[in-house]
């Protein structure tokens, strides 16, 4: 099954369920917060339903692993902390990389 089917296919069965009735904001043009295009209407959305994108959690995970290994001064712990944030930086790019390619058609 494609995407786009299987997409109209969940809304289709959600609607049925009653899933969709009653909605903050129905009927109403969606808001254009940080960007004018269809990611950051996601993006939006997702955050008004309290959900984050893997991406950003990513995002937030290697700004917090910066923030920690700049406090440390003994070289083994630093190393440790290091690996830690070369993994994390790897994730976010695999990450990106996927969404690019998505909205790219790649």
């Amino acid at each position: 099954m494609r995407w786009d089917h299987l997409a109209e296919h969940q809304i289709r069965k959600a609607q049925a369920e009653g899933q969709l009735d009653d909605l903050k904001g129905a009927g109403k043009p969606l808001e254009f917060r940080g960007g004018n295009g269809v990611e950051a209407i996601g993006f939006g959305i997702m955050a008004d339903a309290g959900v984050l994108p893997r991406e950003i959690e990513l995002k937030k995970a290697v700004d917090e692993q910066r923030r920690a290994l700049s406090d440390m001064a003994e070289p083994e712990d630093r190393r440790r902390e290091m690996k830690k944030l070369a993994d994390l930086e790897l994730r976010l790019a695999i990450e990106r990389e996927a969404r690019r390619r998505y909205y790219s058609g790649a």
